[in-house]
């Protein structure tokens, strides 16, 4: 059963999609303010270094490691609402429990690494039923401008958020950073079960084992060239990504002498550049074609990351924050365009199986990015590290412009749904 829209005002109007949209930009709030205020518990109560803070980032992201592959299975068997629900109930509660921790004067970096792997792999269903839910809420030609809105609001609450955690880790503690993005979740979680939108169930072989769906869905990528060259890209940009961002609040502190909140104040500058890529991914697409733009917001967005590391004092702070401005930019912008491409181009039935078997790779990498920046800041430097990865970031562009996408205006058209023994070997 499906409600029907209200077209007249646009996706705004849409009841189900708004709720969706309020509660996704308020969770987002909440976890770029934990984003900050996880790092700065580790630095500022316990003491942490890059290895350890470069540890919490990699635990945030191993479950797609670890499960992301089964996830999408199983994502792709259930209704995808529910399985949300259950997602961000599961955060608010693991967030929650660090302020609690922290007031008892029992707060450990032990602790800490729980309960960001805990969130971590709610993250991975969540994220995978989510991109699956969102078709069913939006018709398919509005899937581009969906996610430009959920894009710009996401952008819009990552400039708010380090600011908000400077604040708060200023006036209450960096503890009290975490406890907003407990409440942050709990208010998504009121919002998700406001939609009325239910999904209309498929059919599914319910004998068939877990490892056969899971090699449905690598095979599906590993047989198509556009998924497999947008994985392989990603698992690299990735890495260097995280390898940059992972120890960017020791940076700031240590190296530029930053505050907590001249912190806050640097990250969100930084993180405004993906607001303009967001409004500015639309035209792009209309006026260069959606696979030339998002060839151009990647040449766009990875020299940029050089810019961050190379200043001192207040001058570093102005640079980092444009660099992180017109990388921001791009790759949010290219987010849009690639996010839309597969809703687009992958089999619905598949959906998850496919996104699990991507992200796996792609989202995989990036506790490999975190270890990797916390291991070479301890024994390289800081300001080093984050020169190298920004220069593995501008090689990764190779990948694109050595890729079928290069001589393409557009991305290419849906993919029918697949034969069944194509994929799995039975006929």
């Amino acid at each position: 059963m499906t409600t029907t829209p209200d077209v007249r005002g646009g996706l705004p109007a849409t009841r189900d999609f708004r709720l969706l949209w309020i509660g996704e930009t308020t969770s987002t709030l909440g976890s770029s303010v934990g984003g900050i205020a996880l790092p700065l518990v580790a630095v500022v109560t316990l003491h942490a270094g890059p290895l350890t803070v470069g540890l919490l980032t990699a635990a945030a992201w191993l479950p797609w490691l670890l499960v992301g592959l089964p996830a999408g299975a199983w994502v792709d068997r259930m209704p995808k609402r529910p399985v949300m629900l259950v997602c961000n109930t599961v955060s608010t509660v693991v967030f929650a429990s660090v302020p609690i921790v922290a007031w008892l004067g029992v707060l450990t970096t032990t602790h800490l690494l729980v309960a960001a792997t805990t969130a971590g792999a709610a993250k991975v269903f969540f994220t995978l039923a989510y991109r699956a839910y969102l078709p069913v809420l939006v018709e398919r030609e509005r899937l581009l401008d969906a996610n430009a809105k959920l894009q710009g609001s996401e952008s819009a609450a990552q400039i708010a958020g380090p600011g908000l955690a400077g604040l708060l880790a200023q006036w209450f503690g960096a503890v009290s950073g975490v406890l907003a993005d407990a409440a942050s979740f709990a208010i998504a979680v009121v919002c998700l079960r406001s939609v009325r939108t239910r999904e209309t169930r498929r059919e599914t072989d319910a004998k068939r084992r877990l490892r056969a769906e899971i090699g449905d869905g690598l095979r599906f990528v590993a047989h198509d060239p556009y998924l497999r060259t947008l994985t392989a890209f990603s698992a690299m940009s990735n890495i260097a990504l995280m390898g940059y961002s992972s120890i960017q609040i020791v940076f700031l502190t240590r190296d530029l002498g930053a505050g907590a909140g001249q912190v806050g104040v640097v990250l969100a500058v930084a993180s405004s550049g993906g607001l303009f890529g967001a409004a500015l991914s639309g035209r792009m697409a209309t006026r260069f074609g959606t696979a030339r733009g998002f060839l151009l917001c990647e040449a766009l967005a990875a020299p940029m990351a050089l810019l961050g590391p190379i200043g001192t004092g207040g001058a570093g702070l102005v640079l980092f924050g444009a660099a992180g401005f017109g990388t921001g930019l791009g790759i949010v912008a290219s987010n849009i365009l690639t996010s839309t491409f597969r809703q687009h181009y992958c089999p619905a039935g598949m959906f998850g199986r496919i996104t699990a078997s991507t992200s796996a790779l792609n989202y995989g990498a990036i506790p490999l990015g975190g270890l990797l920046g916390g291991l070479l800041g301890d024994a390289i430097g800081v300001r080093e590290t984050m020169i190298l990865m920004a220069v593995i970031q501008l090689l990764s562009v190779a990948i694109l412009l050595l890729s079928p996408f290069r001589p393409l205006r557009d991305f290419p058209t849906p993919r029918p749904e697949p034969v069944l023994h194509r994929y799995t070997g039975k006929r």
